[in-house]
């Protein structure tokens, strides 16, 4: 086990990468969370919604079983190479547009990272209203196709404009939120001759369980889609998966003593002894001071992982954005968004304090 003083251990290629823990600064904000100009209406629970600024990282459960380490920032002049960065595609998330990664796109060129952003506008994301017209919307089967294509068209464009930066080198692709599942659709149709590595910030992979009362899947299917169709996360050195979550903020239960959080099988109507245990000790320790705020992020939270009184990025929880077979990091103190994000008191996953703790894996 590493020490705390030392940057993680080299990752084989043959096996599962462990789970990376880096923790970033303590964020204490008190600002308001500004709403989206437009919602989409496929997902709207994961769309940024107004936030309080907690964040106790020293709180936070850690799974016995996963591996954790810390490291220091890393100064930049470390990853100079005499060979340049392979360009990155940056993909927006629900809800956002290109001009919200503007700052993102600076912070790599830094590092000496060219990079596209997807063509996307808030808008476009109106165009997923086709999905009503869809009869497996409303089964909760929707695949992406018809009614993403427009998505997966603009990814094949940034594609196509980052390929003359490439130099017939790879790419990397950055998806932010849906923009990560996103990715794995478009590897899956198209390939991935031309893609090295595929880095998703605070995307939510998996789908919501099924048989939960409370638990509607915003996404009508179309996570089911991509877990049962994509291709699974690897991480070799043709190709790497690289999944960054946050811990931003701790979501609450709208009742302490609710069984409706427990988390029932689906199947046959057991309650898990271990897992009913463990909700109950984390809702003893939080009942205190839960607010109207984190109780109504819990719900945000329960929609995508079927639990409400989880950690996570004040949008997308902690476990569903971290995919089996991928490396696997969680980042403290990070913010879902840039809208309504703040370098200081409230940092996203494309602020530049927090890039640099991910950035290495575009380098190598």
């Amino acid at each position: 086990m590493p020490s705390t003083d030392c940057l993680p251990p080299q990752i084989p290629n043959v096996a599962p990468p462990p789970l990376a823990k880096v923790d970033s600064q303590e964020t204490t904000a008190a600002e308001e969370h500004q709403q989206m100009a437009v919602a989409a209406l496929l997902s709207p629970s994961l769309l940024p919604a107004r936030q309080p600024s907690l964040s106790s990282p020293n709180t936070a459960l850690r799974s016995s079983s996963s591996k954790y380490f810390r490291c220091p920032a890393t100064p930049t002049n470390v990853f100079s190479t005499s060979k340049s960065p392979r360009p990155a595609v940056i993909l927006p998330g629900l809800g956002n547009n290109a001009g919200d990664y503007q700052k993102l796109q600076q912070t790599l060129k830094e590092y000496g990272v060219e990079s596209v952003v997807a063509n996307v506008s808030r808008f476009d994301w109106l165009r997923n209203a086709a999905g009503l017209l869809d009869p497996n919307y409303w089964k909760g089967t929707l695949r992406p196709r018809p009614v993403l294509n427009w998505y997966l068209k603009r990814i094949d464009e940034a594609i196509l404009e980052a390929k003359e930066l490439a130099g017939g080198e790879t790419l990397s692709l950055i998806g932010h939120s849906a923009g990560g599942w996103l990715a794995r659709v478009y590897m899956e149709e198209f390939g991935t001759s031309q893609i090295s590595l595929l880095l998703t910030l605070g995307t939510p992979h998996t789908p919501p369980p099924k048989g939960l009362s409370g638990v509607i899947d915003q996404t009508r299917g179309l996570l089911d889609y991509v877990e049962k169709h994509c291709a699974k996360a690897v991480y070799s050195p043709e190709l790497k998966y690289v999944c960054v979550a946050g811990r931003y903020v701790q979501g609450a239960r709208i009742f302490g003593d609710s069984d409706e959080d427990l988390g029932y099988s689906a199947n046959n109507g057991e309650l898990e002894l271990h897992q009913a245990i463990g909700i109950n000790e984390m809702a003893m320790s939080t009942s205190s001071t839960a607010t109207l705020g984190t109780r109504f992020i819990g719900q945000g939270y329960k929609q995508v992982c079927g639990r409400a009184d989880v950690w996570g990025d004040g949008v997308v929880p902690e476990v569903s954005a971290h995919l089996e077979g991928a490396l696997n990091i969680t980042l403290d103190g990070v913010y879902h968004s840039p809208v309504g994000s703040d370098d200081l008191s409230r940092p996203w996953y494309g602020c530049p304090t927090i890039v640099k703790k991910w950035v290495n894996h575009l380098l190598n």
